[in-house]
């Protein structure tokens, strides 16, 4: 038996190295506009889970900022930025700082759908979008650990 999770589409990019391991067509952080491009994106997607009934007791503080900073801060480092987060946080160790939570599928569809909002607000190329979303869809199916409602 199929089903939702099973029958969406999947984009797989590839990031292409040259021979000194710089990335080939340039900087995607750079490329896409740089750290107010992932301020927009992690403000966005902090606006969607403000209000979201699944996503929103993941987060004990009252103000979400500081979530939306280091969201923002990973991704910055993720996508060829600084490595501000790394400096400050260590490690990202994405499983670990998740697991106290119950991440459903539920809960992962909560999170793609406030994602994929974020990222189309920033007006990103399709390319840029697709390789984007391609790890978004990874990350989210990597941090499932429970399959209870």
């Amino acid at each position: 038996m199929s089903n939702e999770f099973e029958d969406a589409a999947r984009v797989e990019t590839i990031r292409i190295r040259g021979l000194n391991g710089e990335a080939v067509g340039g900087n995607f952080y750079e490329l896409v506009g740089g750290k107010e491009t992932f301020r927009k994106i992690a403000a966005k997607f902090y606006e969607g889970v403000a209000a979201d009934e699944i996503l929103r007791p993941m987060y004990p503080e009252e103000d979400l900022g500081p979530a939306a900073e280091r969201l923002q801060l990973f991704l910055e480092q993720y996508w060829g930025g600084p490595t501000t987060y790394q400096e400050l946080r260590g490690h990202p160790r994405l499983r670990m700082r998740h697991n106290p939570f119950k991440i459903n599928p539920q809960a992962r569809e909560h999170w793609l759908m406030h994602m994929r909002s974020a990222v189309e607000s920033v007006g990103l190329s399709p390319l840029h979008q697709a390789e984007m979303w391609a790890y978004f869809d990874r990350a989210a199916t990597a941090m499932l650990n429970s399959f209870d409602e």
